[in-house]
């Protein structure tokens, strides 16, 4: 019997060798198409991986860090705190107790991740831009909210009329102003590329705010005649921390705010240099239509 052989040539073709018959042709096509199938289904199968591995690599890129989820969470309980207050109703004190009881532990999880978060990002290395923009918003929005809803009806006393929670309108308006503030040099100062970070004031600030709203919700919730006097004591403290450290930020933003060209003083960017005298046209044109001034060497 002779002795069949397949051969490849160059362009990936089998030919049969000298003695096969014509019955192993089939075959051979046969060889062929199976040979490029398993080499297209490696192609494929690579090119899969390939693409996968690209989606995988954008996602993670794409995907929040873990300080940062914390901070959206932060955010999400910040809604449900509001929610929880405007909900209460003093009028229904007794009934409605159990809502303050739940914005206060609401409050007091949100304050606690608002440490635990910065914390991870400084030891994770994990400080991003998303961070320095977000956090800093969900704390004024947590702080000055609940400082808005103490001053407001939702705490006043049905019988005389006062307010229950020691804080006067216009100390969250300190408050407020002192945030915008903050914010607005910050943005300044980052818009020039000046780093304007947190100061140990500001933190000491968010610390004190973040005490005295626990103690005014403690204090509605399980009303004590000693928590009252160091709620309504932790409440000036707020105001005089709050003011402390409007002066602390402006000392700091002096050397690119409180600049000459910052208010305004656009002839300090260009120095004066030597005056450069105008002159008259029409004396210019007169001065050649004249004659020779007597005296003068023609």
């Amino acid at each position: 019997m002779a002795r069949r052989t397949l051969k490849a040539d160059s362009g990936g073709k089998t030919a049969l060798a000298a003695g096969d018959s014509p019955a192993a042709q089939p075959r051979a096509a046969c060889a062929t198409r199976d040979r490029r199938l398993a080499e297209a289904a490696r192609c494929g199968w690579r090119n899969l991986r390939a693409t996968l591995g690209l989606a995988a690599s954008r996602k993670r890129r794409t995907a929040l860090s873990i300080p940062n989820q914390i901070t959206l969470g932060r955010l999400a309980l910040t809604c449900g705190f509001f929610v929880l207050l405007s909900l209460y109703s003093p009028q229904h004190a007794d009934r409605e107790r159990w809502m303050l009881a739940t914005a206060f532990w609401v409050f007091l999880l949100a304050a606690l991740s608002d440490a635990v978060d910065g914390w991870l990002a400084r030891t994770w290395g994990q400080v991003t831009s998303f961070g320095r923009v977000v956090d800093p918003v969900v704390d004024k929005v947590m702080i000055c909210g609940a400082f808005v809803f103490f001053a407001s009806s939702k705490f006043q006393d049905p019988a005389s009329g006062g307010n229950l929670t020691g804080v006067a309108p216009w100390m969250a308006v300190l408050i407020l102003l002192r945030e915008l503030l903050v914010s607005a040099m910050r943005a300044f100062s980052e818009a020039h590329g000046e780093r304007f970070a947190a100061n140990w004031a500001g933190k000491i600030k968010m610390f004190v705010q973040s005490l005295t709203v626990c103690f005014v919700l403690g204090v509605q919730v399980w009303p004590r005649p000693t928590l009252a006097r160091i709620s309504l004591a932790l409440v000036w403290l707020t105001v005089v921390v709050t003011l402390l450290s409007i002066g602390t930020y402006l000392q700091q933003a002096r050397a690119f705010m409180f600049t000459r060209t910052a208010l305004g003083d656009f002839s300090a960017r260009a120095p004066a240099g030597p005056a450069r005298q105008i002159e008259d046209p029409a004396a210019h044109a007169g001065s050649r239509s004249a004659g020779p001034v007597p005296g003068a060497r023609v």
